[in-house]
C-alpha cells in the first residue's frame, strides 16, 4: 500500500489507554508520522509497570501514564501533537460527538464494560474502531465499522477468567478478586524468588519496608507486620484517593487490635501439622470468622517464611491454601465481599497470564498497520490478525477476514434481548445492577415499563425520584407498579450516554439449579428488530451462520481474559475455504 504522508500527519487519532499496548501504541503511531494523536487514560504509573511499559521511569511513579506516554514520546518527536487526558473514557463529556471528530479509535483497554462503552460510542458516532488485546505470548487485532463488518459486541463474551491487576490490588469486588491477590501476589511476594518484581513493589510499600522481613525479626512479628501493613495502612492509603470511591464502596481497615493479634500469639495445637489445625480449625467445609483468618494468616506466614526461597504454590500444600483462604477471606472483610470456605477457596483458586513486552509490541505494530488502511479509505482491506504463542502452517500471525454483522446482536442490529429469571424473587435492583450494568455493561440505564418509567440514571434527578427509583430497587420484578413485569414483559432500556437502545424481554422461570446456574438468571439474545431499516440490513447479513467454539484470548498486561469467537460458514466446504484463503 502507498502511504499518503501528508493524509497520516492531518489523520485525528483517539488512543485510548496508555498501559502495557497503549505505551508501545503511541510509540509507534508517532514514528509513523501520525501528528495528531489524543491518548486517554485514568491510570497512574505503578513502579511493577516499569518492566513493560518503557515510557516511564522510576521518578515517574504516581504520575499520571497518558500525561508522561505524552511527554516521553515528544521528546524523540517533537512535531506530533499529542493532546493527554487523565481521564475516564465513560465520562459524560466523551460522547458521541465527541468521538465524531475523529478518523479512528484504537483501543488499548483493561477491561471489558470500558471496551463495550467505546463500541457502542463509535458505533453511534460512525467512527472506525480497532479492537486489541494480549495475554503472555497471544494476542489478537480486530477492526469493526457500522455496517460494514461485525462490532466488538456481535459475539458474546463470557464471565471474565482473569481480572486487571489494579482490581486484584486496589479494588475487588468478587470472592475471586481476593483469592487471585492471596495467591499470585502476595503469596509470591512473600515466598516467591526475591529477584522477581511483583506487581505488589509499590513506592510506599518499598519505602516501608512492608515485605522485607528484619534481620532477628520472627516468623510471628513479620506475619504480624505484613498483616498490620497490607489489612491496614494499605487501605487507608486507598481510601485518601476520592476518586477510587466515587461509584463504588469504600473498604474499611482492619486493626491488630480488632482481630485479636495485640500481645502474645499462641496456637492451641502448636505441633498439628497445619497453621488451621494449629487452631483446632478442622472442617474444611466452614468459613472462618474474620479473628479466625488472622491466626491462620499469621501461622502460616510463620511456618512459610521458614522454608528455602522460592516456595512455589501448591494447593494440595496445606499451608500455602491455608494462607491463601486467610488473605482471601481478610481482604473480604476489608471490602465487604463474602468469605469462602477452605473447600471452596481451593476450587477458585487459579492462574494469571503474565504480560509479555515483545507481544504488546508487536500488537501495536497491527493496530497502526489497520489504522493506516483506514484513513486511506481502504476499509475492504482491513483484517483480523491472531498472534499465536505456537507457529501455525510456519507462522506466528494469523490473519483472518473480518465478520460479517450479527443480525442476533442487541448492539449493533438492535436484537432484543431475553432475560430468563424467577420474576417472584429477581427484584428491580437485580434487574440494573446484575443484568444491565453487570452482564451487559450499560453505563446509565433507563427503563420503561409500558408508560411508566421504573428506573432513570442522571444527575438531573429530583430527591424525590431517586428515593421513588431506590424504593423500587428492593421490589420482586413481579411486584413493580402496573400490574408486574412476569412472563413475557418486554421492557425498553435506554442509555443516553451510550447512544444504545435496546428491547429486553423478560421470561419467568420458576425453578433454578444454583449450581449450575448460581447467577439466577441467563440472558440470551432472540432476533427482533427494532426497525425496519435494521431488519432489512439484518437480512443481509443472516448468510453469517452460526457461531463455533474457536478462541482466542484477549488480555494486556492489566486487562480482563474474554473470548472471541470467529464466525462460522453453514456448510464445512466454505469453511474449508475460508481457513485457505487466510
Amino acid at each position: 500500500m502507498e502511504i499518503d504522508r501528508a493524509r497520516v500527519a492531518r489523520a485525528r487519532v483517539l488512543a485510548v489507554g496508555a498501559g502495557g499496548i497503549g505505551c508501545e501504541l503511541l510509540k509507534t503511531l508517532a514514528l509513523h508520522g501520525f501528528e495528531n494523536i489524543t491518548t486517554m487514560d485514568l491510570d497512574t504509573i505503578d513502579v511493577s509497570n516499569l518492566n513493560r511499559q518503557f515510557l516511564f521511569r522510576k521518578r515517574h511513579v504516581g504520575m499520571s501514564k497518558a500525561e508522561v506516554a505524552r511527554e516521553s514520546v515528544m521528546k524523540f518527536q517533537p512535531r506530533a501533537t499529542i493532546d493527554a487526558t487523565r481521564a475516564n473514557v465513560k465520562e459524560a463529556r466523551f460522547d458521541k460527538e465527541y468521538f465524531k471528530s475523529f478518523d479512528v479509535v484504537l483501543n488499548g483497554l483493561d477491561n471489558l464494560e470500558a471496551r463495550r462503552h467505546v463500541n457502542r460510542l463509535c458505533l453511534a458516532a460512525e467512527v472506525p474502531l480497532v479492537e486489541s488485546g494480549t495475554t503472555g505470548y497471544k494476542g489478537q487485532v480486530t477492526v469493526h465499522e457500522r455496517r460494514t463488518c461485525a462490532c466488538f459486541e456481535c459475539t458474546e463474551k463470557p464471565t471474565p477468567k482473569s481480572y486487571p491487576i489494579c482490581t486484584l490490588r486496589d479494588t475487588p469486588d468478587k470472592p475471586i478478586h481476593c483469592v487471585v491477590y492471596a495467591k499470585e501476589l502476595l503469596f509470591s511476594k512473600l515466598f516467591g524468588d526475591v529477584n522477581t518484581e511483583s506487581d505488589l513493589d509499590e513506592q510506599e510499600a518499598i519505602e516501608a519496608g512492608a515485605f522485607r522481613r528484619n534481620e532477628g525479626e520472627t516468623g510471628t512479628d513479620f506475619a504480624k507486620r505484613v498483616f498490620a501493613y497490607v489489612f491496614g495502612s494499605k487501605i487507608e492509603g486507598l481510601l485518601l484517593k476520592d476518586d477510587m470511591w466515587k461509584s463504588r464502596a469504600k473498604p474499611t481497615p482492619l486493626t491488630t487490635s480488632g482481630v485479636g493479634l495485640d500481645g502474645a500469639f499462641t496456637e492451641t495445637l502448636p505441633d498439628a501439622k497445619s497453621a488451621r489445625r494449629a487452631h483446632g480449625l478442622l472442617d474444611t467445609h466452614a468459613v472462618w470468622n474474620t479473628s479466625e483468618c488472622a491466626k491462620v494468616f499469621v501461622s502460616a506466614t510463620a511456618r512459610l517464611i521458614e522454608r528455602e526461597r522460592p516456595v512455589t504454590f501448591d494447593k494440595d500444600d496445606d499451608d500455602a491454601m491455608e494462607f491463601v483462604t486467610a488473605v482471601s477471606n481478610l481482604r473480604s472483610a476489608n471490602y465487604g465481599i463474602p468469605a469462602q470456605s477452605l473447600f471452596d477457596a481451593k476450587g477458585m483458586a487459579g492462574n494469571i497470564v503474565h504480560a509479555v513486552a515483545t507481544t504488546n509490541a508487536i500488537v501495536s505494530g497491527l493496530i497502526v498497520i489497520e489504522a493506516l488502511k483506514i484513513i486511506h479509505n481502504q476499509m475492504d482491506k482491513t483484517r483480523y490478525t491472531f498472534v499465536l504463542e505456537h507457529p501455525s502452517n510456519g507462522r506466528f500471525l494469523q490473519p483472518l477476514s473480518k465478520e460479517d454483522p450479527n443480525p442476533k446482536c442487541s448492539v449493533c442490529s438492535n436484537a432484543r434481548v431475553e432475560l430468563v429469571c424467577n420474576t417472584n424473587k429477581f427484584t428491580k435492583g437485580d434487574l440494573i445492577k446484575k443484568v444491565l450494568k453487570g452482564r451487559l455493561s450499560v453505563h446509565a440505564p433507563s427503563v420503561m415499563f409500558g408508560s411508566s418509567q421504573i428506573h432513570e440514571t442522571g444527575d438531573d434527578l429530583d430527591e424525590d425520584e431517586v428515593e421513588h427509583y431506590e424504593a423500587l430497587d428492593k421490589r420482586t420484578l413481579s411486584a413493580l407498579p402496573g400490574g408486574g413485569v412476569v412472563n413475557g414483559t418486554i421492557l425498553a432500556v435506554d442509555d443516553f450516554s451510550q447512544e444504545f437502545t435496546f428491547e429486553l424481554m423478560v421470561t419467568h422461570r420458576e425453578e433454578w439449579d444454583e449450581e449450575n446456574d448460581p447467577d439466577g438468571f441467563i440472558i440470551r439474545g432472540e432476533d427482533v428488530k427494532a426497525s425496519e431499516a435494521v431488519a432489512e440490513e439484518a437480512t443481509e447479513t443472516e448468510a453469517a451462520g452460526a457461531k463455533d467454539d474457536d478462541e482466542v484470548l484477549l488480555m494486556d498486561d492489566e486487562i480482563e481474559i474474554t473470548d472471541v469467537k470467529r464466525a462460522r460458514e453453514d456448510d464445512d466446504d466454505a469453511k474449508a475455504s475460508k481457513k485457505q484463503r487466510a
